[in-house]
């Protein structure tokens, strides 16, 4: 199933409200296009002091996708694995805190979702430019899985497959914004997801590219998570095309 990337009248997609895509995973539409501004913002800092850099998969291949981490603990890869890191490895510096700006939207995000003590360690932000595209995968290097994710879409659009608990099941194809905001977690935490390859027209602020902020909790928990259910809805599950 593809979520419509137009309404009746041929404009783009809503940009507010709540999708449901599981029982504990959703899109919150739009949610941050108000603050877009002072995201961007933070990013650029954060991004001086850690430049984006292709990195390396345990058998040597180049990522397409261009990344970087702010905040107390870094996602890594290169021949010796997958991991968290709180030193970059270009640099040998910690990475740049993560900004007031991110971590706030994140943390909304996660409450929005019913998850209500999320707060992340980790930001991994990843620059997709036209043709990259992000593998079907599961987020297993994390030490706690009761933790949600929290991933925030800027600038050009982009297909977001959200799968199943195995490879095998094939993914729903989900249109996402410029501000969007996709949460998952609870009983949906380890479906496998990815990016379809990007296409389409150049965004007006930041040209040929697509940002995507992923916050994670990657270390121990602080508390016990909370989880509040979410209100009265009938979750909108996306089924197989």
């Amino acid at each position: 199933m593809t979520m419509p990337l137009f309404d009746e009248d041929g404009d783009p997609a809503p940009k507010s409200g709540i999708e449901w895509l599981g029982s504990q995973a959703c899109v919150l539409r739009g949610l941050a296009l108000a603050r877009a501004d002072a995201l961007l913002a933070a990013l650029s800092i954060v991004s001086t002091q850690a430049p984006f850099r292709h990195m390396l998969t345990p058998g040597g291949v180049t990522m397409s996708v261009a990344m970087s981490n702010c905040g107390p603990l870094g996602w890594v890869s290169d021949r010796r694995g997958y991991r968290y890191s709180p030193v970059d490895p270009v640099y040998g510096q910690p990475w740049p805190a993560m900004p007031d700006a991110l971590r706030v939207l994140a943390g909304e995000a996660a409450r929005q979702a019913g998850f209500d003590t999320f707060e992340p360690d980790a930001c991994l932000i990843n620059r997709y430019e036209p043709g990259t595209r992000l593998s079907l995968h599961q987020d297993r290097d994390e030490q706690d899985f009761t933790q949600p994710i929290v991933s925030v879409s800027l600038g050009m659009p982009a297909t977001f497959l959200f799968g199943g608990l195995t490879r095998s099941e094939r993914p729903a194809r989900v249109a996402l914004w410029h501000g969007d905001v996709v949460v998952w977690g609870g009983v949906d935490r380890l479906r496998f997801h990815g990016v379809a390859p990007i296409k389409g027209d150049a965004h007006p602020l930041l040209g040929p590219v697509r940002i995507n902020l992923t916050f994670r909790r990657a270390g121990p928990a602080l508390t016990p998570p909370v989880v509040t259910p979410p209100s009265a809805h009938t979750p909108r599950r996306t089924a197989p095309p």
